[in-house]
């Protein structure tokens, strides 16, 4: 059986001849290439095709999860394995979303790099274990979504609730008890900071957005 082909992408040269070290000891897998920065990695990918890559994640010129998505979309054959200090969920979600099917960090065990490596070249997932229960606690508690439309103010989402619930400006004049002037005004602003062309588009993007579920009505002209 031909040996697993490795390439290494690390900034750190020490670091670089410490996994080479580590990988060159064991029987299957041999490291064929370098690489000093995400750039590189794409690059000697795209000629050298390696079975896997471990691939450090903070690296100049172009960073390991940018390198991931190119050499993934380019040459989806070769898989990656991300190693990085990060352990936080959204990292270790935003990895796998790139292309990586292995996720280590560098304060794990040599062992599960190796074992991600050979997991990987399978086709297979796999996530050291600090990576691993991050990632459950990041669905097990998920971070409160972002208000929608962070440029509007307060008011203005609210306008642009009703708006899209279907309300007419006389309607949300009446339910907020403002004077029909200030609502058009508000209207007009909300147009413009959604760079809406009109009214519809500014309902369809509210509705994608999560606004005006409640029930839709049939909308009144400005």
């Amino acid at each position: 059986m031909s040996p697993l082909r490795l390439l290494i992408a690390d900034d750190h040269p020490a670091y670089r001849v410490g996994i080479r070290f580590l990988l060159e000891e064991l029987d299957g897998i041999e490291v064929i290439g370098e690489a000093r920065n995400g750039e590189e990695a794409v690059a000697v990918s795209l000629q050298l095709c390696p079975d896997v890559i471990v691939m450090d994640w903070n690296m100049p010129v172009l960073d390991g999860l940018e390198a991931t998505r190119r050499i993934r979309a380019a040459v989806p054959q070769v898989q990656v394995v991300l190693l990085t200090m990060r352990e936080d969920g959204d990292s270790v979600y935003s990895a796998l979303c790139a292309g990586a099917l292995g996720y280590v960090v560098k304060r794990a065990e040599p062992e599960e790099l190796v074992r991600a490596i050979h997991a990987v070249a399978c086709g297979e997932a796999l996530l050291s274990s600090a990576a691993a229960g991050a990632l459950v606690g990041c669905f097990a508690n998920p971070a409160p979504r972002p208000a929608p439309f962070p440029e509007l103010t307060e008011r203005e989402r609210e306008i642009l609730e009703l708006v899209a619930q279907g309300l007419g400006n006389a309607e949300i004049t009446t339910r907020l008890v403002l004077s029909p002037k200030t609502v058009r005004n508000h209207v007009s602003a909300i147009l413009g900071k959604l760079h809406a062309r009109d009214r519809a588009e500014a309902i369809v993007r509210a509705r994608e957005a999560g606004l005006g579920r409640v029930g839709t009505r049939s909308g009144h002209t400005m």
